[in-house]
């Protein structure tokens, strides 16, 4: 036989296995144990006393030494020792050294914030001059009601402290990671652009500044910053040193991304720069929400996921990972397997620079580095051991990584799809769905199933529409990332083409903000679930039985059409059986107080379909909740009783998809920040804003008011917000309900000796003003002697509302007394006759 015939079967095997799957024995999990000891060595040294950490790495070294030498004297005396012995011996040495390598990693990180000149001035809340260096991209504070008042827009820059001098005394090198908090001055924080024009916003990464602050111990517990800085940037910063070369690339790059979606439709324009880059900017907080409440995060900014998509059109498709690596565009092209590690080295450090740093960024780049490196070697990809490894120096590298959600979240949806997706996509099979969506719902799945424990610590709530939301959005990931990267790169050289991709990618990412904001809103989205460590061991539990039931669920067809069935029910809560199970709404409702927490927001039925709303609340989400649960699409009529912010913060969750008639305000439009945030949001809308006053009468359907309070020319009891608040007379269903908003004792007084106080007499419902404070007027009280007496307000609220005072005083005049924090949304009805004239039901 010559020697070219003896070579064709070799050459046979290699063009057979080049063409299907490697048969491998079970998956390579030697360096999970290593990897998962240092995390975990790592996650506790960063905050443990400095002595652990030496004690441990000298504790562990010795140890691996001792069984190294130890197995090396048997294997010489003895020469019996089994290759498992020898396997474990060698295993069980290198998790020790693992141990060692985390704590003194962590050991040294966790220094820097407790040691140094930064820690000490900040102890004493001492002003200093300091430079620093910007370490990550600035961000905006994101809008929050503080008190009656938006709190003020702040820009958050993560940076180091290089140098600190205290006044009076000598400046000091360090090397501290603080968090800059900088007061840009913008007391418009409801704007749209508030905040947004401000130059610190412009800073890049590398930049080193020169700023006057106040130090601030930064928060006990898993905080990485050695201290706060508070500074007054409405001078804008003084640079004393640039950024770097690449990081003004990156910037470049990244402006020109902002600059080609421009005119994207507004969801598109948010998420495409999210998608490509990370860039969450133009990010609104009910986008945020709905991917929150849809388990679609990992798609609202640049996560692992964009750089597999980009990786796969490299190397090919992550579920050829077994097979021979000659797969994807580079083949096509021509370019040889180590050229092609190598493009893929400078494709992982680009998307790094470009993407920033970002927990999921770097794991996703270290895997796929280690991914390239086997195969600049010649070897096959293993996925396992690649997301092992990458895990392991990263948290050697940035022990940080081992106490962020983001880094586990992202680990444990990687892990899933190496692990559990392909057994359960070929179980599916086996039952037989199609192969393509059997794969689909196996990632999704185990995805979910690993990640929602987690989630559930962040937000104590389980969505039910994760799954689903997932599948549809999926579909689009891939384009919307691939045609952003392609307007990312075209935007320096040409901006029309540039934006003609962007415009193309701005449907696919249309589609996915569609996908979470349908999600998003379905009444059963998301169920609330105990929060903490021990929620998740329960729903972790849950999972593992539910999973245990569906194995066997999937040999009976028609009980899993029916428990799909249930669940589409339970997700979609159709009204009428809503109705039928709950008795919520009550059929026959004239008044719902919602459960707004620290505010104040209420319905009054107008017909079908129909709501009068008087105030919106602190927050958009649960005045907007409240209203799907009454069926109420249709407003005729807002009422802002006055401009504080727990009482019209939440306007925006009124205006989400209703029909609205108008905004009826009060005539002192003060805080005028927030009244002018109002006037936006209506013009936004098409809405028209008018001011109300006292005589006023109007009628919706069977519903009528009139409006007793404020004067139209003014009165002198009128010296703030609360005093000029819309009171109404309300008459519907044959029951009258006095709204006081939160009027204070000198203009209930002067409301109870005005012309209208004759009609105030013995009213059925009184909302009490000002969320049941203790500044009530006794003689408002005794002109109203309400039957019912209802409070807004929040659950352990720093102003002690309702007073235990009001309280009583509403119950000595013989009311029923009821409140949001305790009793939840409260809806008014029609007495059932009799001496009840008055009825109420809770939700």
């Amino acid at each position: 036989m010559s020697a070219r015939t003896r070579a064709d079967p070799e050459a046979s095997a290699e063009r057979a296995d080049a063409s299907r799957p490697r048969q491998e024995g079970p998956a390579d999990l030697r360096l999970v144990p290593p990897a998962l000891a240092a995390w975990a060595t790592a996650a506790v040294m960063l905050h443990a006393p400095p002595g652990w950490a030496v004690t441990t790495v000298v504790a562990s070294v010795l140890a691996a030494a001792v069984l190294l030498s130890t197995r090396g004297r048997l294997l010489l005396a003895r020469r019996r020792v089994t290759r498992r012995a020898r396997v474990t011996a060698h295993a069980v040495a290198a998790t020790l050294l693992c141990v060692a390598a985390a704590a003194g990693s962590a050991g040294l990180h966790g220094a820097d914030v407790r040691s140094g000149p930064v820690p000490e001035l900040a102890r004493e809340y001492a002003r200093v001059l300091a430079e620093v260096e910007v370490t990550a991209d600035p961000r905006l504070t994101r809008p929050r009601v503080s008190g009656n008042r938006m709190a003020p827009v702040s820009v958050l820059i993560e940076a180091e402290v290089r140098r600190v001098e205290r006044t009076g005394a000598a400046a000091r090198k360090t090397r501290a990671p603080v968090l800059l908090i900088v007061d840009t001055g913008d007391r418009q924080p409801a704007a749209p652009a508030a905040g947004r024009g401000s130059p610190w916003l412009s800073l890049l990464p590398s930049t080193r500044l020169r700023v006057e602050a106040g130090l601030a111990p930064a928060r006990e517990g898993g905080d990485r910053f050695a201290a706060v800085l508070r500074v007054d940037g409405r001078e804008g910063p003084r640079a004393v040193g640039g950024s770097s070369a690449p990081q003004r690339l990156a910037g470049r790059l990244r402006a020109g991304l902002r600059e080609a979606t421009e005119d994207l439709p507004e969801d598109a324009r948010a998420l495409l720069p999210g998608l490509v880059v990370g860039d969450t900017s133009r990010v609104t907080p009910e986008l945020d929400r709905a991917f929150r409440e849809t388990d679609l995060t990992h798609t609202l900014a640049v996560s692992g996921a964009n750089f597999t998509i980009l990786l796969a059109l490299l190397l090919g498709p992550p579920g050829l990972a077994q097979r021979a690596e000659r797969r994807g565009l580079a083949p096509r092209l021509g370019i040889s397997l180590r050229a092609t590690a190598v493009l893929g080295g400078v494709l992982s450090l680009a998307f790094v620079v470009v993407c920033r740093p970002d927990p999921s960024v770097l794991r996703a780049a270290a895997c796929g580095s280690v991914a390239l490196l086997a195969l600049a070697t010649g070897r096959r990809r293993s996925l396992v051991p690649a997301l092992a490894t990458a895990v392991l120096l990263l948290v050697l590298y940035d022990p940080w990584l081992s106490r962020s959600y983001g880094f586990l979240l992202s680990v444990l949806a990687t892990g899933a799809l190496l692990t559990l997706a392909p057994r359960w996509s070929e179980a599916l099979r086996r039952h037989g769905v199609p192969p393509r969506i059997a794969e689909a719902l196996a990632a999704a799945g185990a995805a979910q199933a690993l990640c929602a424990p987690v989630v559930a610590v962040l937000s104590a709530r389980v969505s039910l529409v994760a799954i689903p939301c997932n599948l549809l959005a999926e579909a689009a990931l891939a384009p919307a990332t691939v045609l952003g990267f392609l307007a990312l790169a075209a935007a320096p050289v040409a901006m029309p083409s540039a934006e003609a991709v962007a415009w193309c990618a701005g449907w696919p990412a249309g589609w996915i903000a569609r996908v979470a904001r349908t999600g998003a809103a379905m009444p059963g989205a998301g169920v609330d679930w105990p929060g903490g460590w021990t929620g998740a061991a329960a729903l972790g539990a849950v999972t593992v039985a539910a999973l245990l039931v569906g194995r066997r669920l999937l040999r009976h067809p028609w009980w899993c059409a029916a428990c799909a069935l249930l669940l589409a029910l339970l997700v979609v809560q159709p009204r009428p059986l809503v109705r039928t199970i709950t008795g919520w709404p009550p059929p026959d409702w004239r008044m719902v107080m919602c459960d707004v927490g620290q505010g104040d927001a209420l319905v009054l039925a107008a017909g079908d379909g129909a709501g009068v709303v008087v105030d919106a609340g602190p927050d958009p989400e649960p005045v907007d909740r409240c209203l799907s649960s009454l069926g109420v699409t249709r407003v005729p009529l807002v009422v802002l009783t006055h401009f504080h912010a727990d009482h019209v913060a939440g306007l925006s969750g009124v205006l989400r998809g209703r029909e609205v008639g108008g905004i009826g305000t009060t005539g002192l439009e003060e805080p005028a920040d927030q009244a002018a945030a109002v006037r936006r949001a209506a013009a936004a809308a098409g809405v028209p804003v008018t001011r109300v006053g006292a005589g006023e009468r109007r009628r919706a359907g069977d519903l009528s008011w009139e409006v007793v309070w404020p004067p139209p020319g003014g009165h002198p009891t009128v010296e703030g917000p609360n005093d000029a608040s819309v009171a109404m007379l309300v008459r519907t269903g044959g029951l009258r309900l006095l709204l006081l908003g939160d009027l204070e004792p000198p203009a209930q007084r002067a409301l109870a000796r005005s012309p209208a106080a004759r009609d105030l007499a013995g009213v059925d419902v009184l909302k009490v003003a000002h969320h049941g404070s203790a500044y009530q007027d006794p003689g408002l009280l005794d002109l109203a002697a309400p039957r019912l007496a209802l409070i807004s307000t929040g659950e352990d609220n720093s102003y002690g509302h309702p007073a235990p005072g009001t309280v009583e005083v509403l119950r000595a005049r013989g009311a029923a007394v009821l409140r949001t924090d305790r009793d939840g949304a409260l809806a008014v009805v029609p007495g059932t006759g009799g001496d009840e004239e008055v009825a109420v039901a809770r939700h």
